[in-house]
């Protein structure tokens, strides 16, 4: 067993409220934003509510779904919107809420049936991380890559464009450096760290770490309480279009293809509602194919810039959102590996070795203090039989191995074979 470290570092403030998204918007949404030719794509079985009879049909009928105003909580938001839960007998009910801390509690206690959510909150709360343990579950994986990590215009100023740069001004000027992310056992968090350490930046004693929530970054700098931060889009987007930052570093660059979030819910939830899961997750995997075969991504990202979901101008979200990206500092490039939702089946497999990988850089942190049995969370978490129900249903691609091979930005390939190991190996940590 391991134990785990409970630091004031993680008492992440819970912020309280949330916005229900009526179902009269979500109609209202199709028809003005994304017009008849959105919905001439959806499937007459739709309307007919197909998939909905016997001892297949879903335990509840309204499933409740948290989700975090970011670019990527996209196929949540357009399985409602396209009907496609409807398709498979349950009708999703989006609650937009204001921090990772309020998603946490909500499922924990049962507000929420399941959430838009980062890949590392679910492992940190079932092991207890800074706050009570739950057992989790995670039923597929949302998206791959489209985070970043956006340094303040006032470290361009001091010459600082790339991650040697600030290392070097770091020795040189000494001070407190503040960088920030969204949950301290969270994809950003990890990314942010990962980034810093690559450079020889310690996160825990060469700078100052704190949590702010994804909609408030880009004010936060504005004001100068942080000299960077990592996030999910559009907020690297918007510091850029307001003219506050510069975009350090892409997380496709530090992993290509690296998991990002996850529909997250409760063990408990899965064993109470298993048919209500498996069509969740196979209304979700329409909406994540549905996103990635859009030729006109432009309707997508009206729908996501809505007050009702992210709250931001279209312009904004819609060239990361199509792959089109510039950093700031005067350059431009097409990037093949911008946000996925879908690739064949291939992002939405909740693979072992991805939420094992989290569980490493716990421990490289110090937010555990002994290795935990990386296989063994990561199966109890990974609801990998659930999955392949509703891939099958959805007529989705199953890949062949629970486990996948990646080679991170310096070199070093992680394929869940010696997590131990792999943890232990890294020269920077806490």
């Amino acid at each position: 067993m391991s134990t785990i470290r409970n630091t004031n570092s993680l008492n992440v403030p819970t912020v309280v409220g949330s916005t229900q998204v009526p179902s009269q918007t979500r109609r209202a949404l199709v028809k003005v934003a994304a017009g008849a030719s959105v919905m001439s794509l959806v499937s007459p079985l739709v309307r007919q509510g197909a998939w909905a009879q016997g001892s297949d049909a879903p335990e509840k009928k309204e499933v409740k779904i948290g989700f975090i105003p970011l670019t990527d909580c996209a196929s949540v938001v357009m399985a409602s919107i396209l009907k496609l839960d409807e398709k498979y007998g349950i009708k999703i009910v989006l609650s937009k809420e204001s921090s990772w801390a309020s998603v946490r509690d909500k499922l924990v206690n049962g507000e929420l049936d399941a959430a838009h959510v980062l890949y590392g909150l679910v492992y940190g709360v079932h092991l207890g991380i800074g706050g009570p343990k739950k057992d989790m579950a995670v039923l597929m994986t949302l998206n791959n890559n489209g985070q970043g990590i956006t340094l303040s215009n006032q470290l361009k100023d001091k010459g600082v464009t790339n991650g040697e740069q600030l290392a070097a001004l770091m020795k040189k000027e000494k001070r407190e450096y503040t960088f920030a992310q969204t949950f301290p056992t969270g994809t950003h968090a990890m990314w942010l760290y990962y980034w810093l350490a690559s450079h020889g930046i310690n996160p825990m004693s060469d700078a100052k770490v704190i949590t702010v929530p994804p909609p408030q970054m880009v004010a936060n700098m504005r004001v100068g309480n942080m000299d960077g931060y990592c996030v999910g889009e559009p907020w690297n987007a918007r510091a850029i279009f307001d003219k506050i930052g510069f975009s350090a570093a892409t997380t496709q660059d530090i992993w290509v293809d690296h998991p990002e979030k996850v529909l997250g819910t409760t063990d408990e939830w899965t064993k109470k509602n298993p048919n209500t899961a498996r069509a969740l997750v196979a209304a979700i995997i329409e909406a994540s194919r549905f996103i990635d075969q859009e030729v006109d991504k432009k309707k997508t990202a009206t729908i996501l810039a809505d007050k009702a979901h992210v709250n931001t101008t279209m312009e904004v979200i819609e060239d990361r959102w199509e792959g089109n990206y510039e950093n700031g500092l005067g350059k431009k490039w097409k990037d093949a590996n911008a946000m996925k939702f879908y690739r064949d089946g291939a992002v939405t497999f909740p693979y072992l070795s991805d939420g094992m990988w989290f569980l490493t850089q716990h421990k490289r942190w110090g937010l555990l203090k002994d290795h935990p049995d990386y296989l063994g969370v990561a199966k109890a978490i990974n609801k990998i039989d659930i999955y392949k129900k509703g891939a099958t249903a959805a007529k989705a691609a199953i890949p062949k191995s629970e486990m996948r091979s990646s080679k991170l930005m310096d070199g070093v390939v992680w394929d869940g074979s010696n997590p131990r190991a792999y943890a232990d190996s890294f020269k920077v940590k806490a």
